[in-house]
C-alpha cells in the first residue's frame, strides 16, 4: 500500500490524487460506483478526470447495540439484499449472526428511501462485462466495502477495482477474493480515523449527492427501474 500521501485538503483533494493513480480505463466499459454519501464527492473527481459515468451502490452499516458507530456488519441493497456480518465484533455484543442480520433488515428501508431520494426513477447502470471502480472516502473497518462489493459481484461485472484514499493496513488481505485491484492511498495506521486523514472533512448532504448524480448522468439513463 502506497504511504507517499501525507493528507487530503478534503473529498474532492482525495478524488484527485486518486484519479491521477487509476490505470489507464477504458470510457465504454468501466462505471464508477460510489458509496454514499461521503464517496461520492470523491468519485465525482475521478469522473470529471477520466470522463466516466457515475452510479451509486447503498449500502448501511450494522451498528452495535449502544454503539452505533460501530459495525457489527453491513448490508447492500439489491434484489436480494446482501449482509456481511463480523461475527467476532457480534459475539462479542452477544450476537448470533442472525440476530446481526435482523438488525441489518431494519435499515432496509431507509436504503429505499436513499434509493428514492437520490436516484428517483434514474435505472441503475448495467456493468455487466464491464470494470466497476468502487470509490469511497475511505475504509475503517472494511464492512459496508465488503457488503457493496458483493452486491456488485452479482451483476456480473468483469473486473472489480477498489479505490479509496485512506484504508487500513490490512485491506488487500480483507479483500482478497472479492476484488481484482485495491488501490488506497493512505495508511490508516497512525491517523486514528478516517477523517484524520482529511483538513475538511465536513458531512456530504442529500443535495449535494443529488447534483453530483445529475451532472454525471449518462443520457439515455432515465426512467422507470431496468428490472
Amino acid at each position: 500500500m502506497a504511504s507517499r500521501i501525507a493528507i487530503f485538503v478534503d473529498r474532492a483533494d482525495a478524488g484527485r490524487q486518486l484519479a491521477a493513480a487509476l490505470p489507464a480505463l477504458s470510457r465504454e466499459d468501466t462505471v464508477v460506483t460510489a458509496l454514499p454519501r461521503g464517496g461520492v464527492p470523491v468519485a465525482a473527481e475521478i469522473c470529471a478526470a477520466r470522463a466516466l459515468p457515475l452510479d451509486l451502490v447503498l449500502v448501511r452499516k450494522i451498528g452495535a447495540p449502544g454503539q452505533p458507530e460501530l459495525a457489527i456488519g453491513a448490508v447492500a441493497d439489491g434484489d436480494d439484499p446482501v449482509f456481511t456480518i463480523n461475527r467476532d465484533v457480534a459475539r462479542a455484543f452477544g450476537l448470533s449472526p442472525q440476530q446481526a442480520e435482523d438488525r441489518g433488515r431494519r435499515l432496509l428501508p431507509e436504503i429505499e428511501r436513499r434509493r428514492a431520494l437520490y436516484l428517483a426513477n434514474r435505472r441503475p447502470l448495467d456493468v455487466t462485462g464491464k470494470t466497476v471502480v468502487v470509490v469511497d472516502d475511505g475504509v475503517a473497518t472494511g464492512a459496508t466495502l465488503i457488503a457493496a462489493i458483493k452486491a456488485l459481484r452479482a451483476r456480473n461485472p468483469e473486473r472489480i477495482l477498489v479505490a479509496m484514499p485512506v484504508g487500513p493496513r490490512d485491506l488487500h488481505r480483507q479483500l482478497q477474493g472479492l476484488a481484482d485491484e485495491v488501490i488506497c492511498l493512505r495508511d490508516l495506521s497512525g491517523i486514528g480515523s478516517v477523517g484524520g486523514a482529511y483538513r475538511r472533512f465536513d458531512q456530504v448532504d442529500d443535495d449535494t449527492v443529488r447534483g453530483i448524480l445529475t451532472r454525471f448522468q449518462p443520457a439515455g439513463s432515465e426512467g422507470g427501474d431496468s428490472d
